[in-house]
């Protein structure tokens, strides 16, 4: 259970039932109390895509800029040798991403939206359909975590303006989302499990 109150308001609606998401112990924190890691909600997809990303990085980019390093080493003097100096520099991004994404799949919970009861309630993992009252445009977004949204792919962040407007809410519900692009006024036309 969260012991922060926001954390059990936005756990509840990420899952629908109340439930905050999974929480891990790290260590003591700095009032020797034990400090909890925060778990980041993920779809079954966005794990694989990230899991993969992962893997690639560590068996093709890693040893790839190891050899493109050790060829510029053989060119002589490092001081001035651009090539070596641009490999290290590849090779030190190439760490960080790798350090990223293990921090990512480390803290993450796998939520898998099919597996969940289905309410009607707009949750993590949920595709909705919503309608422009202003517009009358209709578009379809999945609700996912920041590290898979793509809105040009159909999926957005529960922490984006429209989804923070529109979980917890049913078919049915209107709202009025604040966006980059204005205020927009949306109809909530279809909550899918898929």
């Amino acid at each position: 259970r969260c012991g922060h109150p926001q954390g059990r308001v936005l756990a509840s609606r990420l899952r629908g039932d109340g439930r905050a998401p999974g929480v891990s112990f790290v260590g003591p924190s700095s009032e020797g109390r034990i400090a909890p890691m925060q778990r980041n909600p993920i779809t079954p997809a966005g794990y694989a895509r990230l899991s993969a990303e992962l893997k690639h990085a560590k068996s093709v980019e890693r040893p790839y800029i190891v050899l493109q390093i050790e060829e510029a080493r053989a060119h002589g003097d490092l001081k001035e040798n651009a090539e070596y100096h641009s490999a290290k520099d590849k090779q030190g991004m190439i760490e960080a991403r790798i350090k990223w994404h293990e921090h990512i799949l480390a803290t993450a919970e796998v939520i898998d939206i099919t597996e969940m009861p289905q309410t009607g309630q707009v949750i993590f993992g949920t595709t909705v359909t919503l309608l422009d009252l202003d517009t009358d445009d209709e578009v379809t977004y999945q609700i996912v975590s920041d590290y898979e949204s793509d809105a040009k792919q159909g999926r957005i962040s529960y922490s984006s303006p429209i989804g923070r407007a529109i979980i917890g809410k049913r078919e049915g519900d209107e709202v009025v989302v604040v966006t980059p692009k204005g205020t927009r006024t949306l109809e909530i036309s279809e909550v899918e499990y898929k």
